[in-house]
């Protein structure tokens, strides 16, 4: 599973695959690899072995201010998974650019448009196939394609930035 996790202001991309042990988890943060063995110990506690330290984390995600506590530590965070509706929503207001990522992972198959080409609202801009289906990423909104780094064979991963359209 990757996800993006902004941790008291810093964003971090975050890779979490189960190991060969049960409650085993390797984790990158950022590329960095750690091995953490993690145990539900009930609905939001967490212990957490990472590098030999034993951690207890609480979660609390049911306020509109969600945190993790580790100790007597309150660490804000927020959770951006890549493939979630919301968060591809989040990138269609007028202000700026709209990064265009893709919802899962899989091969592009086909790239519809050219750097620098005005595209509408809705308008198909990349195809990919991902388990045996084509999946065709819309332009979030009117504008111009800033940046393609979508490459037809090319493989991608979940969150990837594929265009900008400005």
């Amino acid at each position: 599973m990757r996800l993006q996790i902004e941790i008291d202001g810093q964003s971090r991309q975050v890779q979490i695959d189960p190991a060969d042990a049960p409650g085993l988890w390797i984790v990158r943060v950022d590329g960095n690899l750690v091995e953490a063995d993690a145990r539900l110990l009930r609905p939001g506690v967490l212990s957490l072995l990472i590098g030999g330290c034993s951690h207890r984390v609480v979660l609390d995600g049911d306020s509109s201010d969600p945190a993790l506590y580790i100790g007597q530590n309150r660490i804000p965070y927020r959770v951006e998974d890549p493939r979630s509706l919301r968060s591809r929503r989040r990138h269609t207001g007028a202000d700026g650019p709209a990064v265009l990522k893709a919802s899962m992972p899989g091969r592009v198959v086909r790239v519809l448009v050219e750097r620098g080409q005005e595209v509408a609202a809705h308008q198909g801009i990349v195809v990919i196939e991902a388990m045996k289906m084509q999946n065709e990423l819309k332009s979030p909104r009117d504008g111009r394609v800033a940046e393609l780094r979508a490459i037809p064979g090319a493989t991608v991963s979940s969150g990837e930035t594929l265009a900008v359209i400005e």
